[in-house]
């Protein structure tokens, strides 16, 4: 009791106390997903010890790594409060038609990449004129491009998937350097490319702006149109880009490639703490994000869990994931 109300009597001792809550609760919020993504890995090398096998752990950081380049530019369309439901279909639509211009023989690799990023590019600069011009909801504007990317896919390959690649090409998503799968190394240059622009460079903090009020972001004479069109354009570069590495990787352009991949995108961001509110969000926080389902997925194959118990799980953490983000906002 005297220790009690010393303490109380004590105003240091109260300011000290209210500090180091404060302190504790900005770690959480900061790297609370770290210690989330460490603790579910420990929790499933308990479950399964075929888990914590290096090349179990390559695999699945290799799996992810489509995903995590799809999720780096959905962070960035979210943070401005936007949504883009196309991934998935400019995947199969780069897929297709990259894949045309990668036989044996035929062109340099140069060509399918350059067509297939420019093909992403253009879906990305489409959907962002269609919203900020049009005034169009990115919702509406990209569930457009995810109808007709996709229509266009199947169009093009008349609904068959072309194959006959080149080795060159599928050294993208076969490929290995020093060991390290060529996927994995795009996946990471990617992240530090992406974290810089969204960290250090004019169009993060204009980024970061526009999600947080895009009004007063126009009042201080910040282009916002331009900005959104700009972060759409290199959404549909990352996809284009996750795209080439899927197409190498099963060695064949698929138009049934890359469904659902925008929902896993989503989770992905959201799971890394990106605020569907707009504003907030990190890349090192979606690339975490997408580790997590990525040893979700894994650790329960490795346990034979059913692959409809899997969806369920995945569901609720995102929900969880959306709920946490509300509490904060309204905290806020």
């Amino acid at each position: 009791m005297k220790t009690q109300e010393s303490a109380v009597s004590n105003p240091t001792v109260l300011t000290n106390s209210v500090n180091r809550k404060k302190q504790i609760s900005a770690i959480l919020n900061k790297y609370g997903i770290v210690f989330i993504f460490i603790a579910m890995c420990i929790l499933m090398s308990i479950l399964s010890p075929a888990f914590l096998n290096v090349n179990n752990l390559i695999n699945v950081v290799r799996q992810i790594s489509f995903i995590g380049i799809v999720a780096m530019g959905m962070t960035m369309v979210i943070i401005t409060t936007g949504i883009d439901l196309s991934p998935g279909s400019v995947i199969a639509l780069v897929s297709v038609i990259a894949a045309s211009y990668a036989h044996p023989g035929e062109y340099p690799l140069f060509v399918p990449l350059a067509i297939g990023m420019a093909i992403g590019a253009a879906a990305g600069f489409i959907n962002g004129a269609i919203s900020a011009k049009g005034k169009i909801p990115p919702f509406i504007a990209t569930l457009g491009m995810m109808t007709a990317a996709r229509g266009l896919s199947l169009l093009y390959s008349d609904g068959r998937p072309i194959g006959n690649l080149s080795e060159s090409f599928m050294f993208i998503g076969k490929g290995t350097i020093a060991g390290i799968p060529f996927p994995i190394l795009i996946f990471i240059v990617m992240g530090i490319i992406s974290h810089i622009m969204l960290s250090q460079m004019r169009f993060g903090k204009y980024t970061y702006a526009i999600g947080g009020n895009e009004q007063a972001a126009r009042i201080c004479g910040i282009p916002v149109d331009r900005y959104k069109i700009m972060i759409f354009t290199y959404a549909g570069l990352l996809s284009a880009i996750a795209g080439l590495m899927l197409t190498a990787r099963i060695s064949a352009g698929q138009p049934s490639l890359g469904l659902m991949y925008e929902l896993d995108a989503i989770a992905a961001a959201v799971i890394g703490g990106t605020s569907l509110n707009g504003g907030i969000g990190t890349i090192p926080g979606t690339m975490i994000g997408a580790l997590i389902i990525g040893v979700l997925n894994n650790g329960l194959d490795l346990m034979n869990v059913s692959s409809y118990w899997q969806q369920i799980l995945k569901g609720a953490i995102i929900v969880a994931a959306v709920l946490l983000d509300s509490r904060k906002n309204k905290k806020a």
